[in-house]
């Protein structure tokens, strides 16, 4: 009997071949394989489907590609579908800009707590350096490096604590921030009980916080989340925002303002909405 995976680690993408590269690279390169990936694709072109055919002989997870037509932003109807089709009993999630360091889903594994989801952040990368981040790099670590990224046209900021930080610095500045431990999508995990629960991503959510009603419905559930900031690294790549518009940030402003005003846990317009999009995975 095939044993389920350890972890399923979910993130979207849409039309950034060169950046899903990036980041299946850095998974490819975990300190542990037990673990699969599934990529939530939001109708990218065949471009992301054959890049991702060309990596398979590279990755030594197994990889899977769930693709939905192009209608529009629709991050939460693609993360939903990935979740519907995890097999862990542990989801972590991320995003397809954010390439990992090496022990990323390791420490999510390690760190995880019944009744709790853990919160971790991003260290943010200009364009020059995200451009010159080569296969290498990731393999040999090198974009984890500080001084290398400083080298590359990273700007130097108080955030690079989280790249020098040794494990105890790590774990006590963690303890110490004062940053809230919200769901952050690009670096966030939890149990799959606590995901379908609460009816995962509400999919009228457009751009702009989206995670954040959905860690404000775990938390109503009672799932408190758990800083892990400073441990579970990722390094996020630039790229334009043009579906980012005051009119999606409002919408969803109003949405999570009703959340918490109603305590709300479970959202009718989610995994379990009879509206769920077509998934064609192209390999398991």
């Amino acid at each position: 009997m095939e044993h389920a995976p350890a972890a399923s680690v979910i993130f979207t993408t849409y039309n950034q071949p060169d950046w899903l590269e990036k980041v299946l690279l850095g998974f490819a390169v975990q300190d542990r394989v037990d673990f699969e990936v599934l990529v939530a694709d939001d109708g990218s072109d065949d471009f992301t489907r054959e890049r991702l055919q060309a990596l398979r002989p590279l990755l030594p997870m197994p990889v899977r590609h769930l693709w939905q037509p192009d209608q529009g932003f629709r991050k939460c109807e693609a993360l939903n579908m990935a979740i519907a089709a995890a097999r862990s009993d542990y989801l972590v999630f991320t995003d397809g800009d954010c390439i990992p360091r090496a022990d990323f889903v390791s420490t999510h594994l390690r760190e995880r707590a019944p009744g709790r989801f853990l919160s971790g952040g991003y260290h943010k990368l200009p364009m020059a350096t995200s451009r010159a981040i080569t296969a290498d790099d990731i393999h040999g670590q090198r974009c984890f490096d500080a001084r290398w990224l400083h080298a590359s046209g990273m700007p130097r900021s108080h955030r690079d604590r989280k790249l020098t930080a040794g494990p105890a610095t790590a774990r006590l500045l963690d303890v110490v921030s004062p940053a809230r431990a919200s769901w952050n999508g690009h670096n966030a995990s939890g149990w799959t009980r606590d995901v379908l629960a609460i009816n995962g991503f509400d999919q009228r959510m457009r751009y702009g916080g989206q995670d954040r009603e959905f860690g404000e419905r775990m938390e109503n559930a009672g799932i408190r989340g758990k800083r892990i900031r400073h441990r579970a690294v990722v390094v996020h790549l630039d790229h334009p925002r043009g579906y980012a518009t005051e009119e999606s940030i409002a919408f969803n402003r109003a949405l999570r303002a009703e959340t918490r005003s109603g305590k709300r846990t479970w959202t009718e317009f989610g995994i379990q909405s009879g509206a769920a999009p077509v998934a064609l995975d192209a390999a398991a």
